[in-house]
């Protein structure tokens, strides 16, 4: 097989931070006396459904998990292994964000399958963690730094919708448009489905961080820990910046509606002022015999200000009513 029949990485690690990548043969010849090992594979190439099936020696269950086109954060205790489902945001070139992508992951003590469709920049990470030596020294390092990368690039996302948010707010303290309006509509999107997504991954991570397995020690139940924290933490933000969005369209609305509303009132009081002008003008134009003033020569002056008396007339009722 070659890297188009779905292997993308796959490394031994070496219990000092670094590892030896493997090709397909290297994997075959893989046994656990030699040290952990952990295969990446894209689950859309057809040599990975076969290697799965047929050579890893995995349950059909989860060789069958690993390749689900849709699944959602998850953590599921299968023997001695856990099956992981998790996602982090799209990072990657002329996406969006909340667009996220997911890693399938079964983890054991000996080795670490993982596959997903789309590149996710958190396994960049760890593969160059490897190769400078800094890397994971046994699968439970792997997978609790896997699950704390994959959160900690949730933090610009989550931060950058909070400054939306206050910028938005403050454009509805200094002016209201119809253009914010749309972007409040387009903000509170992205965060739902940012939420849809993270917040049963806090649920995952709680499971894993509290999983009965053996080969995760104490420091790696710690980190887990921490990333349940932190991803807690992200999904309470996101509830914040969620009802922040919508307090600040009701507030958005509520201008738009202020400002709709001063503008009918104001042609209301123009087309009062001028609604008796216009009976009276269209009433003195009708082509009729006896029109008053048609034979005096100051008529028009003396229509005009009649009118203009009783423009004056009108404004005063409407002062002593308050009506402005």
């Amino acid at each position: 097989m070659t890297m188009n029949d779905g292997l993308l990485n796959a490394f031994l690690l070496d219990g000092k931070g670094g590892g030896t990548p493997l090709d397909w043969t290297g994997i075959r010849n893989w046994t656990p006396d030699q040290g952990a090992l952990w295969v990446h594979l894209d689950f859309t190439k057809e040599g990975t459904h076969h290697w799965l099936s047929q050579e890893s020696g995995l349950d059909p269950l989860v060789a069958e998990a690993l390749t689900a086109d849709e699944t959602r954060p998850r953590c599921a205790s299968i023997d001695e292994g856990l099956l992981l489902s998790l996602r982090g945001v799209n990072s990657n070139p002329g996406s969006e964000p909340e667009d996220m992508v997911s890693i399938r992951l079964f983890c054991t003590g000996e080795r670490v399958i993982s596959t997903r469709r789309r590149q996710l920049l958190s396994i960049s990470d760890l593969v160059q963690a490897l190769e400078r030596g800094d890397g994971p020294r046994t699968n439970g390092d792997l997978t609790a730094m896997l699950a704390e990368w994959l959160i900690e690039r949730m933090i610009s996302v989550i931060n950058e919708q909070e400054e939306r948010i206050d910028e938005l707010e403050e454009n509805i303290v200094t002016e209201a448009g119809q253009e914010s309006r749309g972007d409040i509509l387009e903000l509170r999107r992205e965060i739902i489905m940012l939420r849809r997504y993270i917040a049963p991954q806090r649920d995952a991570m709680n499971k894993l961080s509290a999983a009965n397995a053996a080969w995760l020690s104490k420091k790696n139940r710690m980190q887990l820990r921490e990333s349940s924290d932190t991803i807690t933490r992200h999904v309470e933000d996101l509830d914040s910046a969620r009802d922040r969005a919508s307090v600040a369209y009701e507030e958005l609305t509520s201008r738009l509606s202020e400002q709709m509303n001063s503008r009918m009132y104001v042609l209301s009081l123009v087309a009062g002022l001028f609604l008796p002008l216009g009976f009276l003008t269209g009433l003195l134009g009708i082509n009729v015999g006896g029109i008053p003033l048609a034979e005096d020569p100051l008529g028009f002056i003396e229509v005009v200000v009649f009118l203009v008396i009783l423009i004056v007339i009108q404004v005063i009722v409407f002062r002593r009513r308050k009506w402005f």
